[in-house]
């Protein structure tokens, strides 16, 4: 299977063939369909492919497309909320007073007290 298609319509493609198989006359087992159909799942369902295969009790195949399509679901609700082409960050900008050029500071008692010179003559 493939990344790019979603898996719902790979694996009813995958029906229609086991349909012709059995329209011919050849009988597959239900175990070995639902097996055939978790092993196809592509490389990015790796983890629901394990969780698949280790599971005690058998499903059919109707069972498996129900998960399927509940997990198809879930991925896609997920790639929604998570777009990586928008930066999602908070973004601080300082104002006019960080960028104001401030008078240098002399140090001495002239300089704190230059503007009072004129008051106490």
């Amino acid at each position: 299977m493939l990344d790019s298609k979603p898996v719902i319509s790979q694996v009813q493609e995958l029906q229609l063939i086991l349909h012709d198989i059995h329209a011919e006359g050849m009988t597959l087992s239900e175990s070995f369909q639902v097996a055939a159909i978790i092993e196809k799942l592509p490389r990015a369902w790796k983890d629901f492919k394990n969780y698949l295969k280790h599971k005690r009790q058998e499903m059919n195949v109707e069972e498996l497309i129900v998960r399927l399509r509940i997990k198809e679901d879930n991925r896609n609700s997920e790639r929604r909320l998570f777009t990586p082409n928008v930066a999602k960050a908070n973004v601080v900008e300082h104002g006019d007073k960080y960028n104001v050029k401030r008078k240098p500071r002399s140090s001495g008692k002239d300089s704190k007290l230059g503007a009072w010179k004129g008051t106490f003559k």
